[in-house]
């Protein structure tokens, strides 16, 4: 069954004699129709004309098969490799942000629950940014731009900054924590599904949990350098450190901005992901064409998303605060220590699972880690001291594969529509501005460890997604794990997947590439 789809759109305005329409911001008509793919299939560039294609600083149609679903690991190292250095820019975001939010309740002398307001600004600008113009940049001018657009907002967000440091201006903070937020989901928006899909299937979750590996890393000497570099005197009023931080995070931003427009970088556009769900199809998937409205695994996987960010985001933003409740007279400093440590245990989880995952369908290590999660964040909100601590750092460990799992996993079988399902799964990462005041709000009348009955919650309700996938959609998920879709680059290879070698004038399709 199929599903074409209608071109039909609002009119919105004009500029410059250009019609600008609803339908074309959203999604649906910068994505292909399958009658578009099936036309284009019969003559799909080899996987050569690919990486010759990747130099080429264009943008690219969505609606392109470009044959970029083909590429093999080996082909996919480089484009991966720099990627990558995107998860480490904003795992060293995010991990500053944690310490900033108890900073700035000693410098400023704002409450826990105003504190988590960087929390809120940082996350929301995920809501607004994947659903309305870093999705559409994305399908409309391909991932390259992408990333350079995001690069150039995150820059500019960290120049606001100095003068907000200036006029000691906690707003001005919110406000350059949002314009950071904002870039950094735009990068998000096509970095994860980059990640995903260029490769072989088969191994997409490996892939991304690998890559934010990287995340979690940044996240690790992030707190570590704000502790003993940059917020080393935590009782001082002076806030020139978070000014010169950013104003050096923003100088290697833009140089990065620069890497990219010169990099080597494939577009995997819809078209080319429905063209591998057709060729993967063969291998019990139970792919099928489907209106996205229609693809029910996506939706549940961002409520189960938007739920997990935003528990995740909490406990990390009042770990420093749970520190100090469960263990009267520990210093800040020594809270954001204990912070760094659990953070490595985050990363390790990362490297763990992604190991595990080459040997474990994801399905089932989402659900055992996830499982896990529950079961550790119950034990902190009744233990405490030492104990408490590290228990709540185990959680970390947990909760390492689970974003970039629930990620790829709600991406399967998306088809044409997975630049558009990538986007909303990004936009679910707004639950971190959602978690983290109510927590906060517990925080200040009770206690910080009563208030873990918050993320609790939220991580029950994301516990349902990998329940759901092991118990009615297992066959199917672990089609894809059969894949040969990118394994094999021969000709023979491709005619036992059902594909001829040569297209309808007797030109060779594929090329045969030996390593």
């Amino acid at each position: 069954m199929s599903y074409s789809g209608r071109r039909d759109s609002i009119k919105i305005g004009s500029i410059g004699g250009r019609e600008y329409r609803l339908g074309s911001i959203v999604g649906k008509e910068t994505e292909p129709t399958l009658d578009e793919v099936h036309e284009q299939m019969r003559r799909r560039p080899s996987r050569a004309d690919v990486q010759k294609e990747a130099l080429r600083r264009k943008s690219v149609s969505n609606r392109q098969v470009t044959g970029a679903s083909q590429i093999t690991t080996r082909q996919s190292i480089i484009p991966i490799c720099l990627v990558t250095t995107l998860f480490f820019l904003w795992g060293f975001a995010y991990g500053l942000l944690d310490v900033l939010n108890a900073h700035f309740q000693t410098t400023l002398g704002v409450t826990k629950a105003q504190g988590a307001g960087l929390s809120g600004a940082y996350f929301g600008a995920y809501f607004l940014g994947p659903l309305t113009y870093s999705g559409w940049i994305v399908r409309r001018f391909g991932y390259r731009w992408t990333f350079i657009t995001g690069l150039i907002i995150y820059g500019i967000g960290t120049l606001m900054f100095w003068p907000s440091g200036v006029k000691r201006s906690f707003g001005g903070f919110v406000g350059s924590m949002f314009i950071v937020g904002s870039g950094l989901s735009t990068l998000e928006t096509a970095a994860n599904p980059f990640i995903a899909t260029c490769g072989p299937p088969r191994y997409s979750e490996l892939r991304l949990n690998l890559s934010q590996s990287f995340q979690a890393i940044g996240t690790v000497v992030a707190p570590l350098l704000a502790a003993r570099v940059f917020f080393a005197n935590v009782g001082s009023t002076d806030l020139s450190t978070v000014q010169w931080t950013y104003l050096g995070i923003a100088a290697f931003v833009f140089l990065l901005a620069v890497v990219f427009y010169f990099a080597s970088i494939p577009e995997v556009t819809d078209s080319d992901m429905a063209d591998g769900e057709e060729q993967g199809a063969s291998y019990d998937t139970g792919y099928a064409d489907k209106p996205l409205y229609k693809q029910y695994i996506l939706f549940w996987g961002v409520a189960a998303q938007f739920c997990y960010v935003g528990s995740q985001v909490a406990i990390a933003n009042f770990f420093i605060n749970y520190v100090e409740d469960v263990k009267p007279g520990s210093t800040q400093a020594r809270g954001a220590d204990l912070l760094a440590l659990a953070q490595g245990l985050f990363a390790i989880g990362r490297f763990v699972a992604a190991f595990a995952m080459k040997f474990v369908q994801p399905r089932l290590v989402l659900w055992l880690f996830m499982t896990m999660i529950i079961i550790f964040t119950a034990c902190a909100m009744g233990v405490h001291g030492d104990s408490g601590i590290a228990t709540l750092s185990i959680v970390l460990f947990w909760e390492s594969c689970i974003f970039p799992t629930i990620f790829t996993l709600s991406l399967r079988g998306l088809g044409r529509h997975t630049k558009r399902g990538a986007s909303f799964l990004v936009s679910s990462v707004c639950g971190g501005a959602v978690f983290p005041p109510v927590l906060g709000l517990v925080a200040d009348r009770r206690d910080t460890a009563i208030g873990m009955a918050v993320p609790l919650a939220g991580f029950i309700v994301s516990w349902s997604f990998p329940m759901y996938l092991n118990l009615f959609k297992a066959k199917e998920l672990d089609g894809y794990l059969k894949s040969k879709v990118g394994i094999d680059a021969s000709p023979e290879a491709a005619m036992e997947q059902g594909d001829s070698p040569v297209d309808e004038t007797g030109e060779k399709r594929f090329e045969e590439i030996k390593y």
